[in-house]
């Protein structure tokens, strides 16, 4: 009886070792590892870091007798570079593309404050429009391998329109008016 149980165990232990070994799919259970290509993490960072871009701010309101504030505020390069189409995602080696000597112009186009009227969640206020005119210039490079090996430069020139609108609290009497500074400010 001991003799045929060894075996057994053997058996058994013998199939184990020989099932683990080599490619195997899950042969580490919920442990397996899984491929990410590179980019995954390209976009994931994308979709989750950069929030803030495409957000209305509330600012306070505009002080009467005071002039109405610009636009001083340009995209910054960070904001336009994200603003671009995605380079070709390539595979190493065979086929690539690059973006070197990156150079950005930024014109202010529009300038205006609307009217005060109502915005849901966010009360009477005034729309101040800031758009720009954001031009790129760059050099694209491909680089490919195979079949056969090669090299192209190009200069070129991409034009990027950002909108940094922002809405400006309207009160609509002086009472109004220092509660809303005084909440906004947080004085007593």
């Amino acid at each position: 009886m001991n003799t045929v149980r060894t075996w057994i165990l053997l058996a058994v232990g013998l199939a184990a070792s020989c099932g683990a070994v080599g490619c195997v799919p899950y042969s580490m259970g919920i442990f397996t590892p899984v491929p990410v290509p590179p980019w995954v993490y390209e976009r994931m960072q994308e979709k989750y870091t950069n929030n803030n871009d495409f957000r209305t701010p509330v600012m306070p309101p505009i002080l009467p007798g005071f002039p109405p504030p610009l636009c001083e505020d340009p995209p910054d390069d960070a904001a336009v570079l994200r603003a671009m189409p995605h380079v070709t995602r390539g595979i190493p080696y065979i086929y690539e593309e690059f973006r070197d000597g990156v150079e950005i112009v930024t014109e202010r186009l529009v300038d205006k404050i609307d009217p005060p009227r109502f915005f849901p969640l966010v009360g009477l206020a005034q729309l101040h429009h800031c758009h720009y005119k954001c031009t790129i210039y760059y050099n694209e490079t491909i680089d490919a391998t195979w079949p056969f090996p090669y090299r192209a430069r190009k200069q070129k020139v991409e034009v990027v329109m950002i909108d940094k609108d922002h809405l400006h609290l309207y009160p609509s009497s002086p009472e109004a008016q220092r509660s809303v500074t005084r909440d906004l400010v947080g004085a007593q």
